[in-house]
């Protein structure tokens, strides 16, 4: 159990603000260094210590300080103005010490501490019994038992009553089978004058009856009006205090639901984050997609001012930026040319160190670790204006991927535990995600291996076509973006127009490399690859919107009037890529060299491809085309005199 998380950080934080008030000249970071805590890990509310971390910091803290008493001092400190927080609103709501007391074990348990099961019992009206039973397997430390004196001191203090009188007839540390505490206390203000009003009323009514009896009539005028003025005012300032105690309670309910409802808002968002962030990522194949959406999510849904996130090249010798959110345009420009070096064994930088050890870092101060920083990472803090900041590593099958950061310039909330607990609840959902995109990448990028491979085989066959699949693809790529068309459909299509040839492979080379015109007979053996490419291309086991390939490639040589071959397709019964391809693969075969004719000038194509448009070729393809040849023709300086296809 020395490992175990038992005591949650608040009552450290309350060590921490009495050191910071009275015992200043001890060293904090060097304390918490020793007790193998830090800043944030303090300052998170739902983070928790094990009694191993405890037990060094008390220990440190007692030979920096000589105080014996120190544990009892903090415990009373948790009434104090500066050490106000959800402990304290939560015992100042519960309205007088007595109501307090006897809810101290449900307060107490699991919210501040693990080790022990508190339980209290209501002796009188300002006396209760507080026993702290040991759970098994934990061992705590007396100045445990001297904490917990003071902070029961302190729930009175709270409440400005005197400090109340403990006895502890029963100690763990003196034989006994758990603490008992006996804690009472001086009634308060309000209390009091309630019963006194109540005393004062039983005393006037006995008086006033007597007075009465005696003498009836000089009863009721002198005795009778004095008593109900007495009671009257007694009454009103027994009201006016509990008035006010009432007002106090209500107003540290109100802060401590208005904290409660801040933190469960931000456990809340934190979880739509997680559970957006994988939405997003899921819809996405791409990289630079993926990155983009992330970084969208994390602005959108978390309390920071600025994130990035920085992955490796494909080498691994350094980080690159990649994505962010927050930074001006000049910053942007710096990181978009910052690297930070892997290969470099002397590299200690928290960014390569959190990449390389696979562990994240807060950094509440970046002067603290300053001298640990090289100039160069010094440099990139001093350019971006950081000076406290989280980082995570990317990480995918144990392997590191790159790392996130966030920092906070515009909130003074400060980054603690719980952001860095959350981004490395984030970094294993983006991890996964680049690396799917990452083999996305590589498939696809095999893939169009495979598919170029496949065209160049039938290019091949003639060194004077050679080229020809791959001059129509980029024409149709050409007329797909100036049509608009969706990019998973411009892939489609440069995929159909990469290997619409590939029937060729079974058309004898006596026909393909003829010099002269072909025999009626030689064309219908020629026209079989049109089919053939089909068949060949439906063995291929082509996904999604691939499936549509085969029909395509297969058919470029049908034509809007029906004429065309293998199908005899009219209009719209052709797919548009078909279409396309039929635009782009008659221009590039008109205007390259080939056995039986020299190559045509643009102008010529461009007017034959005019002259097919409606019966050979689909009309505001043709326009398509050429609007995009004559831009290109232009940028090359090679400006044509084009006339308008006629209304």
């Amino acid at each position: 159990m020395m490992d175990a998380p038992l005591y949650n950080s608040r009552i450290t934080d309350t060590y921490i603000k009495l050191i910071k008030n009275k015992y200043s000249f001890v060293n904090i970071t060097e304390l918490l260094d020793y007790a193998g805590m830090s800043p944030y890990e303090v300052a998170d509310q739902g983070h928790w210590f094990t009694q191993e971390q405890v037990n060094r910091f008390h220990e440190r803290l007692l030979k920096l300080t000589g105080n014996e008493n120190l544990a009892r001092e903090a415990g009373r400190y948790a009434a104090s103005p500066d050490a106000i927080g959800m402990m304290r609103q939560y015992f100042l709501g519960l309205v007088g010490p007595a109501k307090a007391y006897e809810m101290i074990g449900k307060a107490t348990n699991n919210n501040f501490v693990r080790s022990s099961v508190y339980t209290s019992r209501k002796l009188a009206a300002n006396k209760v019994e507080i026993t702290v039973t040991p759970r098994p397997g934990t061992k705590e430390q007396p100045f445990q038992c001297q904490n917990r004196i003071g902070f029961f001191e302190a729930v009175a203090a709270a409440f400005d009553v005197k400090l109340p009188r403990i006895e502890h007839p029963e100690c763990i540390f003196q034989g006994g089978q758990e603490c008992r505490y006996i804690v009472s206390w001086e009634k308060s203000s309000h209390t009091f004058w309630e019963s006194t009003r109540n005393y004062a009323v039983l005393a006037l009514s006995l008086l006033s009856a007597i007075s009465i009896a005696i003498s009836p009539h000089q009863g009721l005028e002198r005795v009778l009006p004095a008593s109900a003025i007495t009671v009257l005012l007694l009454s009103v300032i027994a009201l006016n205090g509990e008035k006010k105690a009432l007002l106090a309670g209500q107003l540290n309910l109100k802060d401590l639901s208005d904290n409660l409802f801040k933190q469960l808002e931000l456990n809340y968002n934190n979880a739509l984050v997680t559970n957006e962030i994988g939405q997003v990522i899921s819809k996405q194949t791409r990289l630079h997609d993926i990155l983009a959406n992330v970084v969208l999510v994390l602005e959108k849904r978390l309390d920071y001012s600025r994130g990035l996130i920085l992955l490796t090249n494909q080498e691994k010798t350094k980080l690159v930026f990649h994505a962010g959110f927050g930074y001006f345009d000049e910053q942007l420009s710096f990181l978009s040319k910052t690297t930070f070096q892997l290969d470099r064994p002397e590299a200690k930088g928290v960014f390569v160190v959190s990449y390389r050890e696979q562990r994240p870092f807060l950094v509440g101060d970046i002067n603290e670790i300053g001298g640990n920083l090289s100039g160069k990472s010094q440099n990139f803090a001093k350019q971006l204006l950081s000076q406290t900041f989280i980082c995570c590593p990317i990480i995918c099958e144990g392997e590191s991927l790159g790392i996130i950061a966030v920092d906070n310039l515009k909130s003074k909330r400060p980054l603690v535990q719980s952001d860095m607990t959350l981004l490395m609840s984030i970094a294993p959902v983006i991890g996964i995600a680049i690396h799917n995109a990452n083999l996305h990448e590589a498939k696809s990028t095999q893939f169009s291996s495979f598919l170029k491979v496949m065209a160049a085989s039938i290019d091949a066959r003639d060194p004077l076509t050679a080229g020809h699949s791959e001059k129509v693809t980029e024409y149709c790529e050409e007329i797909c973006h100036e049509l608009g068309l969706p990019e998973d459909e411009v892939e489609m299509i440069r995929v159909a127009a990469l290997l619409h040839d590939y029937g060729k492979i079974g058309v004898p080379d006596a026909i393909l490399k003829k010099n002269g015109r072909l025999s009626d007979l030689e064309y219908e053996i020629v026209k079989t690859h049109c089919h053939k490419t089909r068949d060949i291309l439906e063995q291929v086991n082509f996904e999604g919107i691939y499936r549509q390939v085969p029909e395509i490639a297969g058919a470029h040589h049908e034509k809007i009037d029906g004429t065309g071959y293998p199908k005899g397709l009219k209009g719209k019964d052709i797919p548009l890529g078909a279409k396309i391809i039929a635009v782009a693969d008659f221009y590039e075969a008109v205007t390259s060299q080939r056995h039986y004719r020299d190559p045509m000038p643009m102008e010529e194509a461009f007017r034959l491809l005019r002259e097919g448009s409606g019966s050979h070729f689909e009309r505001h393809i043709v326009e398509a085309f050429i609007n995009c040849r004559k831009r290109g023709a232009d940028e090359e300086g090679e400006v044509r005199a084009i006339q308008p296809f006629p209304a």
